[in-house]
């Protein structure tokens, strides 16, 4: 909780001034029942109309005061509250930009979601109540109290022998409900994830008729989640009952011993109401109380979530070596006997791999699923960082440059299609936000997609569905290639993002990239891809096993001429 009191550090003053406020509210509110009492025993006992209308103007005076004290604090809370869940929203999804690939592995993406707006809006919640009525409540506790004894101190003991009783129970119930509502938010993040899978694959969900096993998967989710916020809500709504029991006692009590105070003269009929006031406000207090400890439940433990994400340890940054100066500029990639493995893993991913790209070659990657080839190009922009050997880039170890200065003259097709709701030219302006038109066509046209656009019915203005179901395979990724290329790179990975693309257009988009100034890593499976090469990369379960041109291999690797032949005949092989 103390890094969520920190995002309000900015708004003191005005926290400071909502609080001021509710103490003024507070204390008109304290001095309203022996305002009454002085009313009733001064001026109505004794027939006194000027001390009526003495005290009558002095509580008419004090209700408007609080009112508008009210009305002030709850403007000032509000303020606070809604800039603080701005903030602490903002500041969460900064961090959550920040986080590495490994990082990403640590928190589901609907468990991300929900801490990011659940959550946030709990605590959000939370310090509105804190500053309106969080902190009033006990204060109207001790306020009565402190008021009961200075109007009767005999008949405010029995309104105060319950009270220490009632503080005991509601931080029991502050401690075990923060357990439960805890395990709410992580089944909460479960349902999320469930719902979120569903609609990202409803296609499939669709054409292999899983809707019943769909919705059963919902359904138990759902039924776990019901069941957590039951067992919960259990505890807490039985809370309030017993607060009112144990206070309409201690009620009962000022009651039948005022009674006989007022029969030996001990108390006057004032006094006696103003205790019952005090009580009762005492109750409507308690009761709050255990409203504020339901929520203050909730808000710890969404706090705790935010904070998992706060105070998560970025494991992949800007070293203290990095020189601003390095920059990317001609595209020269060196691997040195580079071996890796993804964190929380001992088990190798590459092994010992060493080979030199030189500025302007198209480097051809193969291999069988799961050898590294993906691995691979993503250590290229640091995605993820060695665990031994060196990646040098223009001749300089890739961990001593600036993040920023790498990436941005890296242009990256992920082998996973992503694009966004919006127009054409925003999607791949996506890749260079201040692209001319001009530049957007010129990418899109190297990327072979620019007469499919035209014939679009709004051309570059045509909205793309989320994550282009509007589009074909192919046109999703040239698509994407568009988006690499417009931001001019001077490195260009390719991850199997030609898979969807006839031969013609591939053969175009290869030979278009060849007049280019890049060095193109372009993973595929297809021979026809790896032809026209500098160099093509032959990878086996983490292992360089061969290195060279389509020419040498052909001769000089078995694993290459098996795949030449599963994609050509014995023949091809014997003709190549």
């Amino acid at each position: 909780m103390l890094t969520m009191f920190a995002f309000l550090k900015k708004y003191r003053l005005a926290v400071y001034v909502a609080l001021l406020l509710m103490l003024v509210e507070l204390m008109v509110e304290l001095l309203q029942p022996y305002i009454i009492s002085k009313i009733i025993d001064d001026g109505i006992g004794k027939d006194n109309l000027a001390v009526v209308l003495q005290w009558g103007g002095f509580l008419i005076g004090c209700s408007v005061i609080a009112f508008a004290a009210g009305i002030l604090s709850s403007f000032y809370a509000s303020h606070v509250s809604q800039s603080f869940g701005y903030d602490l929203r903002e500041r969460l999804y900064e961090k959550v930009q920040s986080f590495s690939f490994a990082n990403f592995n640590l928190f589901p993406e609907s468990s991300l979601i929900t801490r990011l707006t659940n959550d946030v809006s709990q605590l959000q919640n939370t310090v509105f109540m804190g500053l309106r009525i969080m902190l009033r409540a006990p204060l109207l506790v001790i306020g009565s109290i402190v008021m009961a004894f200075v109007v009767q101190p005999k008949l405010a003991i029995w309104l105060v022998a319950v009270i220490p009783f009632l503080g005991i129970f509601l931080l029991w119930v502050l401690k075990k409900g923060e357990k439960l509502f805890r395990s709410v938010q992580q089944q909460l993040d479960q349902v999320n994830s469930v719902m979120q899978q569903n609609l990202i694959g409803m296609r499939i969900v669709r054409v292999f008729v899983r809707m019943g096993h769909e919705s059963s998967r919902f359904a138990r989710s759902s039924g776990l989640l019901m069941d957590r916020t039951v067992a919960a809500l259990r505890l807490t709504e039985a809370t309030m009952p017993i607060v009112l029991l144990f206070m309409n006692a201690s009620v009962m009590a000022v009651l039948w011993f005022g009674r006989i105070e007022l029969e030996t003269n001990g108390a006057t009929v004032g006094e006696v109401i103003a205790i019952v006031n005090y009580a009762t406000r005492t109750t409507a207090a308690l009761s709050i109380m255990s409203m504020i400890v339901v929520n203050f439940s909730r808000a710890r433990a969404s706090a705790q979530r935010i904070e998992e994400v706060l105070l998560t340890n970025i494991d992949l940054t800007d070293s203290a070596e990095s020189d601003e100066g390095l920059k990317l500029r001609e595209g020269h990639v060196s691997f040195k006997d580079v071996s890796f493995e993804y964190p929380d893993s001992d088990q190798h991913v590459l092994q010992h791999i060493s080979f030199s790209a030189k500025p302007g070659e198209t480097i051809a990657i193969m291999g069988a699923t799961g050898s590294g080839k993906t691995s691979l190009l993503q250590l290229i922009p640091r995605l993820y960082d060695v665990q031994s050997g060196e990646i040098s880039v223009d001749g300089k170890d890739n961990r001593l440059m600036k993040l920023e200065h790498l990436r941005k003259q890296i242009g990256y097709v992920p082998q996973e299609i992503m694009l966004f709701t919006g127009s054409v030219e925003e999607n791949i302006r996506w890749g260079k936000e201040d692209a001319t038109l001009d530049e957007i066509i010129e990418a899109a046209k190297l990327a072979q997609i620019h007469d499919t656009i035209m014939k679009l019915p709004e051309q570059y203005d045509t909205i793309v569905g989320q994550k282009g179901v509007n589009l074909s395979g192919g046109q999703k990724q040239r698509l994407t290639i568009a988006r690499a290329l417009v931001r001019k790179p001077v490195i260009l990975l390719l991850d199997d993002s030609t898979s969807a693309l006839d031969v013609q257009t591939e053969s175009a988009l290869l030979q278009a990239l060849k007049h280019i100034k890049c060095t193109t890593f372009l993973i595929t499976q297809k021979i026809s891809s790896t032809r026209s090469a500098d160099s093509i990369l032959l990878l086996d379960e983490g292992l360089l096993l061969a290195q060279g041109k389509h020419e040498q291999l052909i001769q000089g690797s078995p694993l290459y001429q098996k795949i030449y032949e599963s994609q050509f005949g014995k023949e091809g092989v014997s003709r190549a």
